[in-house]
């Protein structure tokens, strides 16, 4: 039997939005500055109202990209935590991660810091919205896959879960994208240069093709360019989905539960425990592991929160600031 949100009653399936083009770089910083543009306009102006600032009759010549890619924009800058959408009202808005990244002489605005991908990567993943991602990493039970099977394996639990209008090509569709967000397209031979550049989370390393032409395998083990306070926040977020009332977290909840770090980011058991380990240092004892007659688990005070945590990302930057590429 199924665990977590993706078996739900209640869980709405999504396996659409992008228009088949993964997140390229330049897309967030862009759809960001034209929220912001939006906000920022006098009050009773109504040419640019976010809730149309994709959609008017200028936003191709505003972003530069057609119709399709548009929306695709759109779709990312919800995705990764950079925007929000209000309900059904349409109104978008700035998130306090997209703010804090992405603004002018925000702490990396065009994605050249590892935390920003890890940070990205943890709202597709880590969260339900985008099935494929999240039953990808969270679900899947093995480490090697190819792309059929991925696309056979959607279908199934779409047919068990009584899923409506889930066509095989929609999921087909999909399941590429999902691919070519994490695999620049020059690793499995004949792409131009610069589609290997489409999505700046193929940086990450964690899904690599292998053997033949559609197999892959996720990267599981030590995550070397994962910062601290990523998986600090990782943590929290987690936990405050997963048992928000719990003043203790077990490591086989962190390792193994869907949308856990251990799942999300593809730790071993080794890392995650280091990591776990090290925490108390770095959120001033906010969170406390501890191993007691072999029951290992994670504590945390009342008053260290996700935005406690938040100010751990933003601290993951300090070292190496990086200027714009030209």
């Amino acid at each position: 039997m199924g665990r977590g949100i993706l078996f739900s009653d209640d869980y709405k399936p999504q396996f659409s939005g992008h228009e088949t083009f993964p997140l390229r770089y330049g897309w967030l910083k862009k759809a960001f500055d034209a929220i912001v543009a939006a906000e920022a306009a006098p009050k009773g102006d109504t040419r640019q109202p976010t809730r149309h600032i994709f959609l008017d009759e200028d936003a191709i010549a505003r972003f530069g990209v057609g119709k399709n890619m548009v929306a695709s924009m759109r779709h990312w800058g919800s995705a990764t935590g950079v925007l929000e959408e209000r309900g059904t009202s349409g109104v978008i808005s700035t998130t306090e991660f997209g703010r804090a990244v992405f603004r002018d002489g925000g702490l990396d605005p065009y994605i050249e810091h590892h935390a920003t991908l890890w940070m990205l990567h943890w709202h597709l993943a880590a969260r339900s919205a985008k099935t494929t991602w999240f039953w990808a990493f969270n679900y899947y039970p093995s480490m090697s896959f190819e792309r059929d099977q991925l696309i056979r394996g959607l279908e199934r639990i779409a047919g068990e879960r009584g899923w409506t209008r889930v066509a095989g090509s929609t999921v087909k569709n999909d399941v590429a994208c999902f691919i070519r967000t994490y695999v620049a397209q020059h690793a499995k031979g004949g792409a131009a240069q610069e589609d290997a550049l489409e999505s700046p989370l193929t940086e990450l390393g964690i899904i690599r093709p292998v053997g033949k032409r559609d197999g892959f395998r996720f990267d599981r083990g030590l995550k070397p360019t994962l910062p601290p306070g990523v998986f600090a926040y990782a943590l929290m977020d987690f936990w405050d989905r997963f048992n928000s009332a719990a003043g203790t977290l077990s490591c086989e909840a962190i390792m193994h539960e869907p949308g856990s770090p251990g799942r999300v980011f593809l730790l071993d058991e080794n890392d995650v425990i280091d990591r776990l380990s090290e925490l108390e240092d770095i959120t001033d004892d906010g969170l406390q592991f501890s191993e007691t007659a072999g029951l290992k688990q994670v504590s945390r005070s009342a008053k260290f929160t996700r935005e406690s945590a938040f100010a751990l990302v933003k601290a993951d930057y300090a070292p190496r600031r990086q200027k714009r590429v030209a």
